[in-house]
């Protein structure tokens, strides 16, 4: 026998003999998948709506990188692709994961193709998502990665993200394993890409923000992942939870445009999550700003109760499948867009209106905690609008100092739960 199988069994019956287990190896440790980063599908809209969709007609014989900022890291990875809006098949005809550079480069040494059943290529249906099979590949908390696409039939890109706030590189042919891709154009959306998973401990829990454009980061920087979730994922990164962003720029709460409203696409983009600990709503103020402009010239003015009565169905929602909802104060918005073409965003009918549900947020006690993100940004001596500082410069989003006073406010107790709530310091809006 070789000595050193006589040693480990001697070793083993020794331990065995004395009631101590020998200690599990970390590959045959207990794990789950759990999702580590997330872009929520949206449907294309009409020609006629007053933003364009920023994406091309048809991507056909190209390759489409895209890269993603995880936020917890593991050692296994695997890809959701989704043609949920798309009416007809979509075919994947390679497609690779690997550690990201910058500027459409790739880690070399980390590049691994992506397989669907043990296949390289694969058609998916319309109206289905379509998971990869796990590959090995080490990525870090809070690691890049890049996400090739080889499409070789002329395909629509009607599953996207309007908003990506990263660059996206399009090139000839099939480009999945190159390590500099060859752009012939770059694109601010995401295409068919919506969600990344790693395999992790079994005590990983997630956190997913439910929001619009404030959520979703619009007016940070491009390519610098300073949204709000970012910066709330580094509060985070090592305590194996993970956060995950469905924000939706334009999203409303109660009705449909630039994606599918909250409350249809709540399972989808929050319940559904793997080790849901927390969802944070923070959305309505688009239900509220849109009516009589550009966006929506025809819809009636919101009212306060009926937004109330929609936080309602997401509390009942969640509280139904055991998941604790956390509520988020609209930020402040007067002056919002009144240099631009959808002027009106901002009247004091609208103010009165996001007053009302603010004050319903923050002393109804129906959501299990709230973050008083309209505190936080509020000019003390202006409350109705933006704190300068914090002001993107269209008076309706955050710059990217602002994302970061909002994530820095988070009491993670009460956001989790773990631990009775710290009442939130007026200095944080200075």
């Amino acid at each position: 026998m070789n000595p050193l199988v006589s040693r480990t069994v001697l070793a083993t019956l020794l331990m065995a003999a004395s009631g101590i287990a020998p200690a599990q190896s970390t590959a045959d440790a207990p794990t789950t998948w759990a999702t580590t980063w997330t872009a929520s599908p949206q449907p294309l809209w009409a020609g006629d709506f007053v933003l364009p969709t920023n994406v091309p007609y048809n991507l056909w014989n190209q390759t489409v990188r895209q890269t993603a900022r995880v936020s917890i890291g593991g050692r296994r990875v695997r890809v959701l692709l989704s043609n949920e809006y798309g009416t007809q098949p979509l075919r994947i005809g390679a497609a690779r994961i690997a550690g990201s550079a910058s500027a459409g480069r790739i880690v070399a040494a980390s590049d691994r193709p992506l397989t669907f059943g043990g296949k390289i290529s694969v058609t998916i249906p319309p109206g289905a998502p379509m998971l990869s099979d796990p590959v090995d590949l080490d990525v870090p908390a809070l690691g890049d990665v890049a996400v090739s696409l080889y499409l070789p039939e002329p395909t629509p890109p009607a599953t996207f993200h309007w908003d990506a706030r990263q660059t996206t590189y399009v090139g000839a042919g099939d480009q999945t394993a190159a390590s500099a891709i060859k752009a012939e154009t770059t694109l601010s959306t995401r295409v068919f890409l919506s969600a990344i998973q790693v395999q992790a401990a079994p005590s990983t829990r997630s956190v997913v923000a439910l929001g619009d454009s404030i959520t979703d980061g619009n007016m940070s920087t491009v390519d610098h992942n300073r949204r709000w979730p970012d910066f709330l994922a580094r509060r985070l990164a090592g305590q194996d939870v993970a956060v995950l962003n469905a924000g939706i720029s334009g999203a409303r709460l109660l009705q449909d445009k630039m994606g599918s409203n909250a409350l249809a696409r709540f399972e989808r983009d929050v319940l559904s999550q793997p080790g849901l600990a927390a969802a944070v709503v923070f959305i309505g103020i688009n239900d509220i700003g849109w009516n009589g402009t550009a966006f929506a010239p025809s819809d009636p003015a919101a009212r306060a109760e009926d937004l109330i009565a929609g936080y309602r169905q997401l509390i009942a929602r969640a509280h139904t499948r055991g998941v604790r909802i956390v509520g988020a104060t609209l930020t402040p918005f007067e002056g919002a867009l009144q240099d631009t073409p959808m002027r009106g965003y901002y009247g004091a009918d609208k103010e009165r209106v996001r007053q009302a549900v603010n004050a319903w947020i923050r002393d109804s006690g129906e959501f299990d905690a709230v973050l008083d993100f309209d505190k936080v940004t509020r000019d003390p001596s202006h409350p109705a609008r933006f704190l300068a500082a914090y002001d993107s410069g269209d008076h309706l989003h955050p710059g990217d100092a602002g994302y970061q006073a909002m994530a820095e406010s988070i009491d993670l107790g009460a956001l989790l739960g773990d631990e009775p709530a710290v009442a939130a310091s007026a200095d944080y809006a200075h």
